[in-house]
């Protein structure tokens, strides 16, 4: 696992009869935004609790930015920033001095500090406002500051979006991606479909507490062997498609066909109908969905949530 910052190997961790978290195996590179996407339940929550040292795992080893979580939870720790489901800060206090006081319990002084994370959060205008002023989506981006004190080499975001409206989902993710360009790495728990597929460049999909597929997203969900195509006459189009080599099948419905061929004979396709007197209106790859991977990886199981308003944090 060279160049990894979160190294698992063999995790487990049991609830009585429940097995939340079932010998997992996962590293998460450096410099990256790695989702670790599951339903409810899925023991993303868990997996991030036992990484912090805050949940007593039953099996299996963690280490962060290198060094093993056991026996010095709180020294490795130090180079890790997280955020667990709602963010809780004082009530009558503002974000400013809310940011100042937990800087000081971790025995830094440095008001520039708390000063540029609100600034890169987008909170500078309400800084000396109360924290019980802000809006949910405001307190979010406040917990990612508190998350970034000290300039941690790793975050971990339990659900950094639940509960929050469109837009200000729009604004958190934004946030996580600029996050994550550079040397800092996140690792984003989600049970939301477009969420990991918009913000992360690696995936690890988690069912029933074992991690079933892991990669890049794009590299996961690549390109399907299928091509949409539109024609001048897609009855004989189909017709003559159907007696080509390297064409696995042809579909008629309510858009065109879909062809069934790899997209490097997009040109034989064409000059194929052209011979024919037959013209292309559109011919182009057809893009798989993470939802579709994810459907196919589980064998039919219930997908994440693809909406943008999710229930509570995964457990």
């Amino acid at each position: 696992m060279a160049g990894a910052v979160v190294e698992i190997e063999g995790l487990t961790k049991r609830y009585g009869d429940v097995v939340a978290v079932d010998d997992l195996t996962l590293a998460v590179p450096a410099g990256s935004v790695f989702g670790l996407l599951g339903p409810n339940g899925a023991g993303k929550t868990t997996i991030i609790g036992c990484a912090l040292g805050l949940i007593r795992r039953d099996a299996g080893s963690v280490r962060l930015l290198g060094r093993e979580i056991d026996g010095g939870a709180e020294e490795v720790v130090r180079g890790v920033g997280a955020t667990m489901e709602t963010p809780a800060f004082y009530p009558y206090l503002s974000g400013r001095d809310n940011l100042r006081y937990f800087q000081g319990i971790i025995g830094r002084d440095q008001p520039a500090e708390v000063d540029r994370l609100l600034e890169l959060v987008g909170l500078t205008a309400r800084a000396g406002s109360r924290f019980q002023t802000y809006s949910l989506g405001m307190k979010h981006r406040l917990g990612v500051a508190y998350a970034l004190l000290g300039d941690p080499q790793l975050l971990l975001l339990d659900e950094p979006t639940n509960g929050l409206d469109p837009a200000g989902m729009a604004e958190v993710r934004q946030l996580i991606r600029r996050l994550g360009d550079g040397t800092r790495t996140v690792v984003l728990a989600s049970h939301l479909l477009n969420e990991v597929e918009q913000v992360c460049d690696r995936v690890g999909i988690l069912s029933r507490g074992r991690l079933i597929a892991h990669g890049g997203v794009a590299e996961l969900i690549g390109r399907q062997d299928r091509l949409r195509l539109r024609t001048t006459d897609d009855s004989r189009a189909a017709a003559l498609l159907g007696g080509l080599d390297f064409v696995g099948s042809v579909v008629a419905d309510e858009a065109g066909l879909v062809v069934a061929a790899p997209g490097d004979h997009a040109a034989g396709i064409s000059a194929a109908l052209a011979a024919q007197g037959i013209h292309v209106a559109e011919l182009r790859s057809l893009d798989t969905s993470l939802e579709e991977y994810f459907l196919q990886v589980t064998e039919g199981e219930a997908p994440p949530s693809p909406g943008e308003h999710g229930a509570g944090a995964a457990t």
